[in-house]
């Protein structure tokens, strides 16, 4: 009961945080949305940034579980504590979250292999974890946001590298599919695409452009290491400004041809960072997406 109450109050809280808004939400907006404290923070690693929080429903499981990866262009536009809110909320369907945090292309460790091997060894950390929580490893699906949901693409795409490749992980956690939310689902274009800091982090997380580095586009694009081999559902919120709409559109053609499963999810009057609140009106469609890819 104590449980359902909290709950209840993290969703009116959020309710009305966005209800304030007359515009769409931004990430310093995000951050402020109500959260629950998470009941672990598991570290896969020695430097302070590598480690995921860890919540749980209540009662003895085990649970489905979500990754939840945060996006900020791989720098320092966002943190763990920007998915708080929405692992949070996640928790009220019955999944524990392990929301993921790592080295980002500002700091020592992080850029060119260490984001994304922080990435793949988070993830991988979920095997120690089940020794100790009740997660139900055959049931997991990575959701990520932004540059975040092209990581949560990559993980499924892991399986797919080379054995000579600086990411090559000899078993990477399968996955059952992944949910993007306004992610970059193609990298060699957003590098294209891309304005302004965000697109200088882009192209300093790989360590160049596409033409300096094709090597490592090809290794970490979602576009370029289809099939994934798992369902994909991409959301996009028809008011953003950040990522645009004809990557998911071409992603899905592309994926589809190669034979993997991929819905696109369009939410109307959202922004990049609405899609981040459970008080938001696409959130229910977002909490069936992750129902259908764990079935």
């Amino acid at each position: 009961m104590a449980f359902a109450v909290r709950v209840g109050c993290l969703l009116l809280s959020s309710m009305a945080a966005l209800s304030a808004q007359t515009r769409p939400l931004a990430a310093a907006d995000v951050v402020k949305l109500p959260s629950q404290p998470p009941l672990a923070k598991i570290a896969y690693g020695p430097a302070p940034q590598q480690y995921a929080e860890l919540r749980l429903p209540a009662g003895p499981g085990p649970f489905p579980v979500v990754v939840v990866i945060h996006g900020g262009c791989y720098g320092d536009y966002a943190a763990a504590d920007y998915m708080a809110h929405l692992a949070s909320a996640l928790v009220k369907e019955g999944w524990a979250t392990w929301n993921l945090e790592y080295r980002r292309e500002h700091e020592p460790g992080g850029g060119w292999p260490g984001t994304f091997l922080d990435v793949g060894n988070g993830v991988d950390a979920l095997r120690d974890a089940a020794g100790h929580y009740p997660l139900d490893l055959d049931r997991t699906v990575a959701l990520g946001h932004s540059a975040g949901g092209q990581l949560a693409l990559w993980l499924a795409a892991r399986r797919r590298l080379p054995r000579s490749s600086e990411l090559y992980a000899d078993r990477p956690l399968p996955l059952k599919g992944v949910l993007s939310l306004a992610g970059i689902v193609d990298m060699r274009a957003f590098a294209e695409y891309g304005r302004g800091p965000c697109g200088e982090r882009h192209l300093r997380v790989v360590g160049g452009t596409p033409a300096q580095q094709p090597a490592r586009y090809a290794l970490v694009s979602p576009a370029e290491l289809l099939p994934l081999g798992v369902p994909q559902v991409l959301v996009w919120g028809a008011d953003d400004r950040i990522v645009p709409e004809s990557l998911f559109l071409d992603y899905e053609r592309r994926a589809r041809a190669a034979g993997d499963p991929v819905e696109v999810i369009v939410l109307p009057h959202a922004g990049h960072h609405d899609l981040n609140s459970a008080a938001a009106p696409g959130w229910p469609k977002i909490v069936a997406a992750i129902r259908r890819l764990l079935a």
